[in-house]
């Protein structure tokens, strides 16, 4: 159910590629990798690597009569942040930031992609586990930096039951309760944000639910 490999390009490039080959590749089965030379986060930006964090990508086969594929993100954000609470003495600090970063005490740990290839969503998550990158446009922090120590295979299996679960609660309850559970352990309301979709100039405002 979890494949591990020493080193690839991106976990979610392979896994599009091999859709696009028109490969099969069943739901609930993890790629995960020790390190990656080109991965990447939401806009095309370049995701950290520091070996002993969590790169890993899996695929959700969306049909007719599920909620939007695009609200896979609230799923995968809620699925991150039981994964990683679990291994967290308080979940007080723990927050998600629209619509699927993962924030400890208002710095990035987590950060979530997807991307939809022939009614299948490729599912890319990356989350610091041991060690954090210097942005130059935001804080971001590991699990170690908190005197939290979590085996990357570890957090694999715990990410990949939690998932399976949030998947199960999609499908079956529908989206309102995603949403309302996401909303209870997301920022509060009039959190400043700021969006920028691709192609457009970012639009910045406050949160209101």
């Amino acid at each position: 159910m979890i494949r591990y490999i020493e080193e690839t390009g991106s976990t979610n490039f392979d896994l599009v590629d091999r859709l696009k080959r028109g490969d099969y590749l069943p739901e609930g089965d993890w790629l995960v990798a020790d390190r990656q030379s080109q991965g990447r986060g939401r806009l095309g930006r370049d995701w950290f690597d520091g070996s002993g964090n969590f790169m890993g990508s899996t695929v959700v086969h969306w049909g007719p009569g599920q909620p939007a594929p695009s609200t896979l993100a609230f799923v995968v954000a809620l699925a991150v942040h039981e994964a990683v609470g679990g291994f967290l003495p308080s979940r007080d600090d723990l927050v998600i930031k629209w619509p699927n970063d993962l924030l400890l005490n208002g710095a990035k740990l987590a950060g979530v992609l997807l991307e939809m290839i022939q009614g299948r969503v490729v599912v890319g998550v990356g989350v610091n586990l041991c060690s954090a990158p210097d942005l130059p446009d935001r804080l971001a922090t590991s699990l170690c930096a908190y005197g939290v120590t979590v085996d990357r295979d570890t957090f694999a299996e715990r990410l990949h039951e939690v998932f399976t679960l949030e998947l199960e609660r999609w499908r079956g309850a529908g989206l309102a309760p995603v949403l309302r559970r996401w909303q209870t352990v997301a920022h509060p309301e009039g959190t400043v944000l700021r969006v920028h979709p691709p192609g457009e100039e970012p639009v910045s405002g406050r949160f209101a639910g």
